[in-house]
């Protein structure tokens, strides 16, 4: 494996896949859109497990103890009370909150006063709690295993262990997809996450459940990391956002579905076997390979030659294009990759480690880790205000989920047309403003525009978490995509993870929670302004292209000179053209497989009529 040093500096000549090797294999054709569209039921389904942990871990809107017969005075016995009678004498009334959450009273032995006289003293729950569901299902984690009062912690625990079970998955599972390919991570994630799936539905505690949702978070990285990088790479410059986009439909149609399966399963272990079905249906992929092909972008970008021929071979038969050598052998695709890359090529992987020897890419991925995490933490600002407008859990859940569709349609209508820094720009400066106005004016606003702010804030702070992992796929190279977009893909679970942190603390720091994002929004607009604009470009492959990415400048000084190196990079001159080089390899060997006759001279470098006037000479001097 050579160095990311070495590969910058590399000046062997090689294809550029998106305007050579796509338009010659049928572009984003039949074949293409349908494999796109198998690639789309993966999205589905991992968002159907992942978003499934808010109905396991919602707490129930009302609880109690059960009342303790034993604690109650003797002369009062429980047969001889009502129910409500039973509950008022052994549950402590709280001022503002209702009935007691955690304690029970225990009266002294042998008294004789009433009930509201008699001495008592208050004491933990010694018979569970009574749950009062008023959303979703009837047993969750929650009520499982009865993690409220002082077990209340193990609750933004588990949330915290999922979110790292999804970041281990990200960057490990994302640097296999570089060496072992999409298809082959794809299968093994699925595999597993099927697996672990039935084995969450037999947790028999709370610490097995918390374990195997931590591994099955991890496989669900994988499956959906290769199915996202699968279907970008198998798109067209046009074609890409589109395709990204409507896979985000897709999640959003899972998080929908959700409440409905939840009042359907009402318990936890049917919904959870309900989420796993669809992932058991994807391994019909193992059998039919050709709904799931391998990139063959990856294979091209890591010098595979076998293996890219026959599934260029593949793809164009598919799309109905022709790659067989028929009439100028010189002109097809494949003999130019003969030309261009010879036998004697090894296959190249490369790792994320690689970075530190780049000034580009290292600084893409950072800038854009950098804003997904923002737009992922600092949503838990403004849905925490939805809860101070409405206590419905209902009513929150779904303007979330209709806020996320709507920031899929603004993606979809404006960054093709305006590009993808100019929008990723917009959306973080008004999810800054938005953070800072709540910050700031809360206080002094009306509840409704509170609720306007708070929905404006979620809505591009949604967009600007999509169009970070867009923009990054499209930024970094394809030999190292995968581990490069796992690492992005990670800071966004940090992200989801510091709002269970606020919750593990009981929100006693949502403030400066609040703060920092705010600045950090802030901050991000500056960074954006230092990266490229991907735009109906072609992705790039090596390391190579990826460092010599350039961002447009700030002010267009010459109308001609639209781009501007971030580095200074001179490119080597170089007299090597592989179009006329392929042409000539591939006449000459024509040529001399057809020609027949041994002893025949035919010299290609001269013309008809030379090769003519040559002829008649030499009979002339015969006779």
């Amino acid at each position: 494996m050579a160095s990311a040093a070495a590969v910058v500096s590399d000046s062997r000549p090689h294809m550029d896949y998106d305007t050579k090797v796509l338009p010659l294999t049928g572009g984003y054709g039949r074949y293409n859109r349908i494999v796109v569209v198998f690639s789309w039921l993966p999205n589905f389904a991992v968002m159907l497990n992942l978003f499934s942990d808010v109905f396991y871990t919602l707490i129930p809107e009302s609880y109690h103890c059960r009342p303790d017969p034993e604690l109650l005075p003797s002369t009062r016995l429980p047969g001889n009370l009502s129910m409500l009678q039973v509950l008022n004498l052994s549950v402590p009334w709280v001022e503002g909150s209702g009935l007691s959450r955690c304690h029970l009273y225990s009266f002294h032995n042998n008294v004789s006063d009433q009930p509201g006289n008699a001495p008592r003293d208050r004491v933990s729950c010694t018979k569970g709690w009574e749950y009062i569901h008023g959303a979703g299902l009837q047993s969750n984690f929650v009520t499982e295993w009865n993690l409220v009062c002082s077990d209340y912690w193990k609750i933004p625990v588990q949330q915290i262990c999922f979110m790292i079970g999804w970041i281990l998955g990200y960057v490990f599972l994302g640097t296999l997809c570089d060496w072992l390919g999409r298809r082959r991570v794809f299968l093994l994630s699925i595999s597993l996450s099927c697996v672990l799936g039935v084995a969450v539905c037999l947790s028999s505690s709370a610490e097995v459940f918390l374990l195997l949702r931590l591994l099955q978070g991890s496989t669900l990285a994988g499956v959906f990391l290769s199915s996202y990088i699968a279907r970008l790479e198998l798109s067209d410059p046009p074609h890409r956002l589109m395709v990204t986009m409507i896979s985000g439909f897709f999640a959003v149609f899972a998080e929908l579905l959700l409440p409905g399966l939840a009042i359907l399963c009402r318990h936890w272990p049917i919904l959870q076997a309900v989420v796993t079905l669809p992932l058991l249906l994807l391994i019909s992929y193992w059998c039919c390979s050709s709904v799931f092909p391998e990139s063959p972008r990856w294979l091209f970008a890591t010098t595979q030659i076998p293996q890219v021929k026959k599934s260029l071979q593949e793809f164009s038969k598919r799309n109905g294009v022709c790659l067989q050598e028929e009439l100028f052998p010189g002109e097809t695709l494949l003999s130019e990759i003969d030309s261009v890359y010879g036998e004697d090529d090894r296959p190249s992987f490369h790792t994320v480690l690689e970075l530190r020897h780049t000034r580009v890419i290292w600084k893409n991925c950072l800038i854009l880790s950098f804003t997904l995490f923002i737009g992922t933490g600092i949503q838990y600002c403004f849905t925490r205000n939805l809860h101070r407008y409405s206590h419905n859990f209902y009513f929150t859940y779904f303007l979330r989920v209709l806020t996320g569709a709507v920031a899929c349609i603004f993606l979809c209508l404006s960054v093709n047309h305006f590009g993808r820094r100019a929008m990723l720009l917009l959306s973080a400066i008004i999810t800054g403003l938005s953070s800072l106005l709540l910050l700031a004016l809360t206080q002094y606003l009306q509840g409704g525009l509170v609720l306007v702010l708070s929905i404006v804030g979620l809505l591009f702070s949604q967009a600007l978490a999509m169009l970070s992992a867009f923009f990054a796929s499209e930024v970094m190279p394809t030999v190292v995509r995968g581990g490069c977009l796992g690492l992005v893909l990670a800071s966004g679970c940090v992200g989801m993870a510091a709002s269970s942190l606020m919750e593990l603390q009981n929100n006693s720091g949502y403030f400066l929670h609040h703060v920092i994002f705010a600045s950090f929004a802030v901050l991000s607009v500056l960074c954006i302004m230092l990266l490229p604009e991907s735009k109906r470009k072609p992705l790039p492959d090596s390391m190579k292209d990826g460092e010599s990415q350039r961002r447009p400048p700030l002010f267009l000084s010459q109308p001609g000179r639209d781009n501007l190196p971030l580095l200074h990079t001179r490119h080597p001159l170089s007299e090597y053209n592989p179009d006329n080089y392929s042409r000539l390899v591939s006449a000459t060997r024509k040529m001399l497989t057809k020609d027949n006759l041994p002893y025949r001279i035919h010299s290609p470098l001269l013309a008809d009529s030379e090769t003519h006037e040559q002829e008649q000479t030499q009979k002339e001097i015969l006779t």
